[in-house]
């Protein structure tokens, strides 16, 4: 109705403004019959009134549509009233919905050819990967164990570009099971094996046969950051990574914590925006800030609370909850 009263207002002021100079004009002729002014002005008014409602009603569908929010897109095909403009207004919101869905079909499928070349390219960079690793075996030589390591890293970015990936489709890419949380961490313990001998780090796994829903490929990602993480910040300074558990009525908190370098309070809270370094990343070149942002999509499409607390100089522990 607001809107039908601001689409008319000029109208009605219109009416007003040529009913009162017509009646002047008879006015200044001499005529001076009050009774006959105000009978005109009566019947200006109602003839007035009369056409708005009229109008009101066979575009009251249309005024509405143009006010409530549409909260679905088949709202686009539902009949309006029967005039030009309605029939018009309806016409127009069917070819833009027909536009939109042409558009996200193109955008899912340029999506869709993007994901799979990307799926394409890192699996077959994993096979020279996997040829330099049988080449490097065969020899103890200390080149040859650099070469190990840069593979290694090689292999870790490949790993994030191919998850970073996979999260855009994550709803037909993940399977809740039960998982047994001492197995996956000792599968990313042991996968980050020449990490820890490298930086001189040792692992200590606190975590019992606690079993938790979830999916085992995308846990083992998780933890397979956080250990990678805090490793790499533990170098030449911390002793081991603790990953220990704590029960509760309700959850299943896994710990990954180590006595690294620890964040500064100023970059704690933004720890998990995607590409976010922070003074640590001025250190350490190799940090891309995608780690811990993956992370936590992860945990949030799987339900589950990621947490982390840090203490500059000592150390940073990343707290995983699992709903029981």
């Amino acid at each position: 109705m607001k809107l039908f009263i601001k689409d008319h207002f000029p109208l009605i002021v219109m009416n007003v403004v040529q009913m009162a100079v017509i009646l002047l004009v008879y006015w200044l002729d001499g005529y001076h019959k009050l009774s006959l002014i105000v009978y005109s002005l009566f019947l200006g008014c109602l003839i007035l009134t009369v056409y708005l409602v009229f109008r009101y009603i066979s575009n009251r569908k249309f005024y509405e549509r143009l006010t409530v929010t549409v909260n679905k897109m088949d709202e686009a095909f539902e009949t309006l009233d029967t005039t030009p403009l309605s029939q018009a207004l309806g016409k127009l919101l069917q070819k833009q919905h027909r536009l939109y869905l042409n558009q996200l079909h193109l955008q899912e499928k340029k999506r869709n050819d993007h994901l799979t070349f990307i799926n394409q390219w890192v699996h077959q960079m994993k096979t020279p990967l996997s040829v330099i690793e049988l080449i490097t075996q065969e020899s103890e030589d200390e080149r040859l164990e650099s070469i190990r390591e840069e593979k290694d890293k090689l292999e870790k970015g490949l790993e994030m570009v191919l998850y970073a990936a996979r999260l855009e489709v994550f709803e037909q890419d993940f399977q809740i099971e039960p998982v047994m949380l001492k197995t996956v961490i000792e599968e990313a313990i042991r996968e980050n094996k020449r990490l820890f001998i490298k930086n001189h780090v040792y692992p200590e796994n606190r975590v019992s046969q606690t079993i938790v829903e979830s999916d085992e490929k995308w846990l083992k990602f998780i933890f397979n950051q956080l250990i990678t993480n805090a490793v790499k910040y533990s170098a030449g300074k911390g002793q081991k990574v603790l990953v220990s558990e704590m029960n509760t009525p309700y959850e299943t908190i896994v710990t990954v914590q180590d006595y690294g370098v620890g964040i500064s309070k100023t970059d704690l809270k933004r720890v998990f925006n995607p590409f976010f370094t922070g003074e640590n990343g001025r250190v350490y070149r190799e940090s891309t800030g995608m780690g811990l942002y993956l992370v936590k999509e992860v945990c949030d499409k799987l339900g589950h609370k990621v947490e982390i607390t840090s203490v500059q100089g000592e150390g940073t522990s990343v707290h995983l909850s699992f709903r029981r």
